[in-house]
Formats: structure tokens, C-alpha cells, sequence
């Protein structure tokens, strides 16, 4: 287990337009507001599209993620997520996800990683920025290569 205390800085409300990339857009706001890292406490989404981690097909190892997607359409999703930064590349890399209901039947409901999604109407999302610590994501080698978020006071 790993814990820090997070030196909060600005909290933003960001509204994504119709036809957006999701993570295009979420990508510009933290360039264009100099947001590194962070969280996202919530978000509300109409999204005409999205890939969400998931199969269909039984899992040959239960213990192991899975790295195939499920594609749906015509959504409305809840979500909220981390953003860490890679110093190396100098970019953000976000971990989301969502809840999102299939409108046309009857709302049923799927809960997973967001992988793509492509904004229907609207995006509405709360953004708290994280001063300190660092906020990374280091890859486990031992686990899969899973990208787990780790807490850097170093820098």
C-alpha cells in the first residue's frame, strides 16, 4: 500500500465539445492550463462512441488483465480518473474509468477502463490539479506490465 498527501493546487470545471476525441481534448485542456497531473473527481459524458477494456471470450488467465476492448455506441457515461506524468515523453498519462449506460437498450450498463471515446453533445468534468507529490505511473514488470500510479516526493 502506498499513500501521500496531496498538495492541492487549482480546481478546474472543463467542458468538452461535441465531436471531441475524449483524451485529445483532455490532453489539450492540461497542456493549455499547464496541468500535469491530477485527478478527476467526476465527469458526465454523452459519448457517441467508446472502446472500453473488456471480452466476451473466457480468459485463459483470470489473475491477468485484459488487454482486448468492447466497442459501444450511443452512451452516457459517469466517470472520474488520475492523471500522472511521464517526465521523459513530457506528456500526461491518464487512467479512466467509466460507468456508461447504452441508451437505446433500456440503459444497460457496462464498468471499465476507457480506452477511446468520441463526445455526443457534451462532456462536463471536474479536474483538481496535484502540486506534489510526483505522480507517476511505473510499469510492473511482475505483474503484467500494468502501469500502476506511484507517489514520488523526489521528483
Amino acid at each position: 500500500m502506498q499513500s501521500a498527501v496531496l498538495e492541492i493546487g487549482r480546481t478546474f470545471g472543463v467542458t468538452f465539445d461535441h465531436g471531441d476525441n475524449f483524451f485529445d481534448a483532455l490532453r489539450t485542456f492540461c497542456v493549455s492550463n499547464g496541468v500535469r497531473q491530477g485527478y478527476i473527481p467526476m465527469f458526465l459524458a454523452g459519448l457517441r462512441d467508446v472502446q472500453l477494456v473488456g471480452t466476451c471470450e473466457k480468459l485463459k488467465d483470470p489473475q491477468a488483465p485484459v488487454w482486448s476492448h468492447v466497442h459501444l455506441e450511443n452512451v452516457e457515461a459517469l466517470g472520474g480518473g488520475t492523471i500522472a506524468f511521464d517526465p521523459v515523453e513530457e506528456k500526461i498519462l491518464p487512467h479512466i474509468h467509466v460507468t456508461v449506460g447504452l441508451k437505446p437498450h433500456s440503459a444497460v450498463g457496462h464498468t471499465s477502463h476507457l480506452l477511446s471515446a468520441t463526445v455526443q453533445f457534451l462532456t462536463e468534468m471536474l479536474v483538481v490539479e496535484v502540486l506534489a507529490p510526483n505522480m507517476r505511473r511505473v510499469v510492473a514488470r511482475d505483474m503484467y506490465d500494468v502501469p500502476l500510479l506511484t507517489f514520488d516526493a523526489d521528483g
